[in-house]
């Protein structure tokens, strides 16, 4: 199984692409998308719209999973991020791919197992669970790829909840 997962942002939309095989998680390409901040609104969304339509394009995930925005105090931050998702998940849902969304918590806890661990421990984990030489920078790649990772674990957990079930 292919997994994307989107760290959403406006100046920089963080992704990785990872393959599920087995128990196994495989990078397969990671990086951001980056907007010019004095380029206008609708055009740096349009250019995150196009970018992470055409990253799926080539790429051809499975499934796409998303951070949740974490609202902060910064209103106009929480909005441009907000729109970057939108456009996003749209670029998804045109592809027919289905989306999940995580919140930081969630991804802290599947990736380091304490949700309210540091952002460098969750780096390290990602270098570790990917067996990468370096953390992937800017710091929004490694927190897509800990988003990919989260929901590779979901997927497993999701897998034995209905194993189960009658």
């Amino acid at each position: 199984m292919r997994i994307l997962g989107i760290d959403p942002g406006i100046a920089i939309a963080g992704f990785g692409f990872i393959d599920k095989i087995g128990s196994k998680i495989v990078p397969v390409q990671y990086g951001s998308i980056e907007t010019d901040a004095k380029t206008p609104p609708e055009k740096r969304l349009l250019q995150v719209y196009e970018s992470a339509g055409a990253l799926m394009d080539k790429y051809k995930p499975d499934e796409v999973s998303v951070e949740k925005l974490f609202f902060n105090r910064n209103v106009t931050t929480a909005f441009s991020v907000g729109q970057a998702r939108g456009v996003i998940i749209l670029a998804a849902a045109q592809r027919g791919l289905p989306v999940a969304e995580y919140t930081p918590l969630q991804v802290k806890q599947a990736v380091v197992g304490y949700g309210k661990a540091e952002k460098r421990q969750v780096q390290e984990m990602v270098k570790m669970f990917l067996k990468l030489s370096a953390i992937p920078k800017p710091d929004d790649v490694a927190d897509a790829l800990a988003v990919a990772i989260c929901h590779a674990h979901s997927v497993v957990m999701k897998q034995k909840i209905n194993e189960v079930r009658p």
